[in-house]
């Protein structure tokens, strides 16, 4: 009996994995957006409430995978500079 998988488990896996990466991808795109609409109105407690949520899935994303730690610790910079740059 051979060790390898069949092409077709592994063809309904990436299915599986594909909408499990695309949720949690897009859970993270619509955060990320939320947050950048909380900075747009110049509001710094507004924006300064949703950080932390926002950085939690970001990563959360890491953790599954989704996107690269670089990546993430990158965008969490950014995020943060954005509310550290609101007076």
């Amino acid at each position: 009996m051979s060790n390898h998988k069949s092409a077709a488990k592994k063809a309904r896996r990436d299915v599986e994995a594909r909408l499990r990466n695309r949720s949690n991808r897009s859970e993270l795109k619509t955060a990320v957006k939320k947050f950048l609409a909380a900075v747009s109105t110049g509001s710094k407690t507004d924006a300064s409430a949703l950080l932390p949520s926002t950085l939690g899935i970001v990563d959360r994303a890491v953790r599954k995978g989704v996107i690269h730690k670089n990546a993430a610790n990158r965008a969490k910079s950014r995020l943060t500079l954005k509310v550290n740059a609101l007076a």
